[in-house]
């Protein structure tokens, strides 16, 4: 199915992980796997100004080695990362250009949009200057991709209706999760009539590596697929949506969603049965029950970021990978301007506000010693 009017295949080469050799990108793999991506009839890449190294890669292996006409080329501006005027947030676009060589952009994003981070957006006016790029030529279609609620994606959708696509990050974890809200922020971009590009299907590679019983599930249906296809399977099914992402690292992960994306179909309602038996299984597994309304929050004296480490907290019960889940601590606490959960003072003014009845002092306590160590 066409979409903005473009026929694109259910699989998008997201250029956040590319391989490494030593401390920098690998360039003559990048060119296998590119190579490879394009010779399976795949044409979306997807890089952003904040990807360090990537843009300046994804020009040597598929800009200067390919027909501009032969790709899609979606790339993105941070205004929120030391910006402190509109023409340092311009200055990204033109910094893109540069390092890609690309020429224009078939699809560019306001990245991460949500939070206090869309308050640069509107400050710096880009909305209207990427109306204008578009217009020059520079850019085919534009959009942005949104890290927060769903009220907070139909504020800015019902703001925004210039707006053609939006990327949201959907898995079969977090569909539910209500820190993370993926069905509720689908069905507003649905409700509005964006069309979508699916971001984190994997969830950081998470999802390759699920909990045991999870991977059981997966197994005993179809013990030849890897468990890493069931969550690119379980986006790229939903309607609307435009291509899924997959940050891949190397050629044998190419080689393996090439495997499955070339000649996708509809799942089957076994498999979509399947994913919802996995649900469950994620489901079963004991997690801090934290909605993210942050009640909490609003009376901590010491400003400590609750919620972050109860999600990051959760994020290393479930996969148990200590690194991503002190990653997510890092970006949703002190990203966030927040403390950290050894700053509490255990005064109990969180647990009284709290609706779930959280026993927060102690989930706090037991973050610092199993997570923050």
């Amino acid at each position: 199915m066409a979409y903005l009017g473009k026929e694109i295949k259910k699989l998008g080469f997201g250029l956040m992980r590319l391989p490494q050799n030593g401390d920098k990108i690998d360039i003559e793999q990048t060119k296998k796997m590119v190579d490879k991506f394009l010779d399976a009839g795949f044409t979306y890449f997807d890089t952003a100004w904040a990807y360090a190294g990537s843009e300046d890669a994804i020009r040597q292996a598929l800009v200067e080695r390919y027909p501009r006409e032969k790709f899609q080329l979606a790339t993105k501006n941070a205004a929120w990362i030391n910006c402190k005027t509109r023409e340092d947030a311009i200055n990204q676009f033109e910094t893109s250009l540069k390092q890609t060589g690309a020429g224009y952009f078939d699809f560019y994003l306001l990245h991460n949009l949500g939070e206090g981070r869309t308050k640069f957006f509107d400050d710096f006016d880009l909305w209207s200057w990427i109306q204008e790029k578009k217009k020059e030529g520079f850019i085919k279609h534009i959009g942005f991709s949104f890290h927060s609620t769903p009220e907070e994606l139909e504020d800015i959708l019902n703001n925004h209706p210039e707006m053609e696509f939006v990327q949201l990050q959907i898995n079969y974890a977090d569909w539910e999760n209500p820190a993370i809200q993926s069905r509720g922020c689908y069905e507003v971009a649905r409700k509005y009539n964006k069309p979508i590009i699916v971001m984190e299907p994997i969830k950081g590679g998470m999802l390759a590596n699920p909990p045991e019983s999870v991977v059981k599930v997966f197994k005993e249906v179809e013990p030849d697929s890897s468990v890493a296809s069931w969550a690119v399977r379980f986006a790229a099914d939903l309607e609307g949506i435009i291509t899924v992402l997959s940050g891949m690292s190397n050629i044998e992960q190419m080689e393996d969603n090439l495997s499955y994306m070339k000649n996708f179909e509809r799942l089957s309602k076994e498999q979509r049965n399947t994913l919802l038996k996995a649900q469950e299984e994620l489901d079963k597994i004991p997690l801090i029950p934290c909605t993210t309304c942050n009640y909490c929050a609003k009376v901590c004296p010491k400003d400590i970021g609750i919620s972050g480490s109860f999600t990051a907290m959760n994020i290393f019960t479930l996969y148990n990978n200590k690194a991503q889940a002190k990653k997510q601590e890092e970006w949703l606490v002190g990203g966030h301007s927040k403390k950290s959960a050894s700053e509490c003072i255990k005064c109990g003014k969180c647990e009284e506000v709290c609706p779930q009845h959280i026993e927060i002092r102690n989930n706090l306590d037991n973050i610092c010693k199993k997570l923050l160590q």
